[in-house]
């Protein structure tokens, strides 16, 4: 597994690195006075790997690049979900070694298991002192075409050189 640097960069060092992972469950409800959990769509898990390529934006009076840094994220995912990734990541650091953090969005256009569209991931890292955790989920709504209804969390592992992912999900049923 890879470890952090910090530098300039470790925006882009957050989005590739580590992984943490918070599986999506379906929220229980109560029917006539017992618990029941409402029928939902099975979850499914793709996995494959992916190339990125991280480039920073020009500092301005909002993001010196020091401190806080703007980055572009350009992705091409392989496996069972095909497709290219593109989206922007913010970053912040302080003074602390070790310490730092990252947001991102970045929309998904390709085909996950033979269904076609697109969706957007929202990326969290967190780094502090060197103990970092990651959680990055598709945004509420955002599937379109086959994928609309799309919700789940996406975990990313980096051994070498080779990012994978594991893309836990769930869609509704085909219609």
């Amino acid at each position: 597994m890879q470890t952090f640097v910090v530098s300039a960069a470790l925006g882009a060092a957050l989005a590739l690195g580590g992984s943490h992972h918070l599986p999506f469950r379906a929220p229980a409800a109560v029917v006539s006075g017992r618990s029941h959990i409402p029928e939902s769509p099975m979850t499914m898990h793709a996995r494959g790997t992916f190339e990125v390529q991280i480039a920073p934006l020009p500092a301005d009076a909002y993001a010196d690049g020091a401190t806080m840094g703007r980055m572009t994220i350009d992705k091409q995912f392989s496996g069972d979900l095909v497709g290219t990734g593109k989206g922007q990541m913010l970053t912040g650091m302080g003074g602390t070694k070790g310490s730092a953090a990252y947001v991102a969005m970045e929309r998904v256009t390709g085909s996950l298991h033979g269904r076609s569209g697109s969706f957007i991931l929202h990326h969290t890292g967190v780094m502090e002192q060197g103990v970092q955790t990651l959680r990055i989920s598709v945004a509420p709504d955002s599937g379109t075409g086959d994928l609309t209804g799309i919700a789940g969390t996406l975990m990313i592992t980096i051994e070498g050189k080779v990012h994978s992912y594991d893309f836990e999900y769930t869609l509704p049923s085909a219609p």
